[in-house]
């Protein structure tokens, strides 16, 4: 019988679910990182399945060490907190793809707060001011470059055409993709930052792409750009952009991952006007993890039925 270990702050629905898939498996649970370690070498699970939750410490060591399971099913898109893996003896997946829709809408609910200037409405509201000289921009006509054409950046390209916007993108492997006018190599970034009014940051954190929006990218912007971040901490340079903040190149920011969470009190990027701060929710709403944990039933499904797993991580490539 394939023993499977629940990883979470809350794991009682998680039990549930599984229950009422009827998978017929040996559950075990862990609601600590602490605990991770003495749960793996006492239960020695085949499958854990865990849900990244704030907490210092997270078991990497554990998981991927000698008494970790053979398949560790990841319950967000993100695994650059588990670093490199050997995959000859542990298979990582994620769930990438199941928020794709919302992290998209987020994006251009961002880029929608700058161009229709809600904070400026709601200043004015505030004030009970009526001042008819206020005007909205659109995003018809204006060029979006999303770097990083996964499963978010591809949802986003249909949205962003709807509205009328001409889309750039960058991907590791050029080829052509749906409702993306051109696509760009990853490497030649700084050749399609230029032609941007907004830039979509969608990529997943790696070697190569930690710091990827740094000085050089943000010279090279053109003036007046609008950026949101759903991709992880680190992929952007922030004292990069607070620099670009203050000179008026970049004219807003929607930032949802920064490289340490809860984003410190300190941080002045809490102060800066034209920054829209969310605490890594562009993800979450009401159904994200019933979908998430249904995408592991179906490999567990096929775990069991000696089946290729869908959604494989490739520990080098890190997606």
């Amino acid at each position: 019988m394939t023993k499977v270990l629940l990883h979470n702050d809350r794991t009682a629905h998680l039990q549930g679910w599984l229950e009422e898939a009827g998978s017929g498996v040996e559950v075990s649970t862990c609601e600590t990182h602490a605990g991770m370690a003495a749960a793996l070498e006492t239960f020695k699970p085949d499958v854990v399945f865990s849900i990244r939750f704030a907490g210092e410490g997270f078991p990497t060591e554990a998981l991927l060490g000698p008494h970790g399971p053979r398949w560790l099913a990841n319950g967000g898109s993100g695994t650059n907190h588990l670093g490199v893996w050997d995959g000859t003896r542990v298979t990582v997946t994620n769930t990438a793809g199941v928020a794709a829709d919302m992290m998209a809408e987020y994006i251009l609910g961002g880029f929608l707060h700058f161009t229709l200037d809600v904070p400026g409405l709601r200043a004015d509201q505030a004030a009970r001011r009526w001042d008819t000289r206020r005007m909205v921009r659109p995003l018809s006509g204006k060029t979006l470059l999303i770097v990083g054409l996964g499963h978010t950046g591809r949802s986003l390209a249909a949205r962003a055409q709807a509205f009328g916007m001409k889309v750039l993108g960058t991907r590791a492997r050029v080829q052509q993709t749906a409702h993306v006018d051109e696509v760009f190599a990853a490497d030649d970034l700084l050749e399609a930052l230029p032609c941007a009014d907004f830039v979509a940051v969608a990529t997943p954190l790696l070697p190569s792409t930690r710091g990827l929006l740094g000085q050089a990218a943000f010279a090279a912007m053109k003036p007046g750009v609008v950026i949101a971040d759903v991709s992880r901490g680190g992929v952007i340079d922030h004292a990069a952009l607070l620099g670009a903040l203050a000179e008026g190149r970049v004219a807003g920011a929607a930032l949802d991952v920064f490289e340490t969470e809860p984003l410190p009190e300190s941080s002045p990027l809490w102060d800066q006007p034209n920054v829209l701060i969310s605490p890594h929710c562009s993800s979450v709403h009401a159904d994200w993890e019933a979908a998430s944990f249904e995408v592991f039933l179906d490999n567990l499904r096929r775990w069991e039925a000696g089946e290729p797993l869908q959604n494989v991580v490739d520990p080098v490539r890190g997606y």
